[in-house]
């Protein structure tokens, strides 16, 4: 029995699906352990299928390359270097478990399936895992017992405290926890709480990746037996963390351990957004983006966001003008993407918006204009972003925020297309805030420009989508600091309107927003996906009726 464990946690950034090249991940950082002394690498939850794999785990040739995946790294395991604790879908009979392994000394040593799966929020597991059928033993490694347990198992009482009656020793708990702005807290508060409950230490190792909608952004923490957090691997970024564990008159202790800073509020926001838009870029292999820059403060942002996660050479920005676009738009999309250093053009609309007007012409004789026509200039700007991105194989992305697409003051098939939405989860008054960051900050993860890249008269003149002459957004819309409590109240948490009106709001306003939230969720559901931020996002979260007759009177 050892007094004394390196453990390593490899806070890697598997890929769903690509179970050839997170086997390699996985073994340039059980490498990169063994180099440093590692007696153990931990990683996080399915890390060889990558997380969440969805309805691709019921394949029944994907649960076999990863079943081969897992006894072809036990074997390896054989060498005499570091063990490893890896996560893998696993068919047994009839069942397929989500399931952790402990891989050493040439085979599956131990093999644990997690018993509690998550049904809320981003998660629906019991679609296709079984639940294992009794919290687990403590596995057995160096002659210390191991407190193994997989993600949800962690966050609710039982598995924890029949681990400690069983003699475990510590916990190691693989998670593909996701982010959101309250996550950091939200882990500690479930850690603490297993903690408090046994009296054993425990190490949190977390995935990093964008997967579609859904972030993770590593954070990995080792917390110490009285709940407090000592050591901490680094968010949005990769990292081979070496822990040091030494068996005391009281217990076992985390000596030594990775010490990076966490960000929060803007500056974690921003670099969260920034990984996404650059994991489903590249891990769906296109060159580059294009942007519509219309001058406004969402497709700065968009921009800002894109040039950080992928450099400027790999950005292209058009402006669309039309005969309602201010000069003062004009120049500052200009301006915005010279500070960005990115390609710039100028395309406009307006002989495609006479070409349409004559079509229409015998159509609409005799009608009033509306906003039908307003809403052909946005898909014509649709159009000709779509053309360039088949032109030159860069993926459109999309600018609208979360107000915007909560009451559908977007137009399908026009300023909604696109393949990507960076700001799908973000409100108008949060774009502001992370425009305001951005200039006076960096990161090192991101590869833009430092300084302020976005103009100032573009964050403090009137929003506006400038599709009639002297439009503004609040003509038709609340104030953006009203609208987005009163979205918040209705979407975040389902509050009724008489709690909203409670809080000072006009009763026809809110009923009013409410409505068009409801209304606009056929728009939504053609909406391109976006990075989750909030704690209820549309798509994931929030699955609404598209047909819904219901209204809070």
């Amino acid at each position: 029995m050892t007094d004394r464990l390196a453990i390593a946690i490899a806070q890697i950034a598997p890929v769903v699906g690509d179970v050839h090249g997170n086997v390699a991940r996985i073994r340039d950082a059980r490498a990169e352990a063994a180099s440093r002394g590692a007696d153990l690498v931990v990683f996080c939850e399915l890390v060889v299928a990558g997380y969440p794999p969805e309805d691709l785990v019921q394949k029944p040739a994907f649960q076999r390359a990863c079943r081969e995946a897992v006894e072809t790294l036990a074997a390896e395991t054989g060498d005499g270097g570091p063990a490893m604790i890896v996560g893998a879908p696993w068919r047994d009979g009839e069942a397929l478990y989500n399931a952790a392994f402990l891989l050493d000394e040439g085979r599956i040593a131990a093999t644990r399936y997690k018993v509690r799966l998550p049904n809320y929020g981003v998660f629906d597991e019991p679609r296709r895992f079984t639940p294992g059928a009794a919290f687990p033993e403590p596995t057995l490694f160096r002659g210390v017992r191991l407190g193994l347990m997989i993600c949800e198992d962690m966050w609710l009482p039982g598995a924890g405290e029949a681990l400690k009656e069983a003699g475990a020793a510590f916990f190691i708990t693989p998670h593909g926890s996701p982010f959101r702005r309250t996550a950091i807290a939200e882990r500690a508060d479930a850690a603490r709480a297993r903690v408090a409950a046994t009296g054993l230490p425990l190490i949190f190792v977390n995935q990093l990746a964008g997967q579609d909608e859904v972030l993770f952004e590593g954070a990995s923490f080792v917390m110490d037996a009285g709940g407090a957090v000592r050591f901490r691997a680094p968010q949005f970024e990769p990292a081979l963390a070496l822990t040091e564990w030494r068996r005391g008159a009281d217990g076992w202790i985390c000596e030594a351990g990775p010490e990076a800073a966490w960000a929060d509020d803007e500056e974690m926001v921003y670099r969260a957004v920034t990984m996404a838009v650059r994991d489903y870029v590249e891990k769906n292999r296109f060159r580059g983006v294009v942007i519509g820059l219309s001058g406004g403060v969402d497709s700065a942002l968009t921009a800002a966001l894109a040039v950080d996660a992928l450099g400027p050479d790999r950005v292209r920005c058009v402006m669309m003008p039309s005969r309602y676009t201010s000069p003062e738009s004009l120049a500052d999309a200009a301006d915005c993407a010279g500070r960005l250093g990115v390609a710039y053009r100028s395309i406009g609309i307006e002989p495609g918006v006479a070409a349409f007007d004559e079509m229409l012409a015998p159509a609409f004789q005799n009608l009033d204009k509306d906003t039908t026509e307003e809403n052909i200039q946005s898909r014509l700007r649709g159009v000709l972003l779509m053309a360039l991105s088949n032109k030159f194989g860069d993926m459109v992305l999309t600018t609208g925020n979360k107000s915007e697409m909560s009451v559908g003051y977007a137009t399908l098939y026009g300023d909604m297309n696109g393949g990507y939405n960076p700001l799908k989860d973000i409100y108008k008054m949060e774009v502001f805030r992370l425009c305001r960051w951005r200039n006076a900050h960096t990161a090192p993860d991101l590869k833009g420009p430092p300084g302020a890249v976005i103009p100032e008269r573009i964050i403090s003149k009137p929003p506006s989508a400038e599709l009639r002459e002297g439009q503004k957004d609040e003509d038709s819309l609340p104030p953006y600091e009203a609208l987005d409590e009163i979205l918040e109240c209705l979407v975040e948490r389902e509050m009724s309107v008489r709690d909203i009106v409670a809080r000072g709001f006009e009763a026809e306003t809110v009923r009013r927003i409410e409505h068009l939230l409801y209304v606009a969720e056929y728009k939504r559901r053609q909406a391109p996906p976006g990075p989750k931020v909030t704690a209820v996002n549309f798509g994931r979260d929030r699955r609404y009726p598209i047909t819904n007759g219901w209204r809070d009177r």
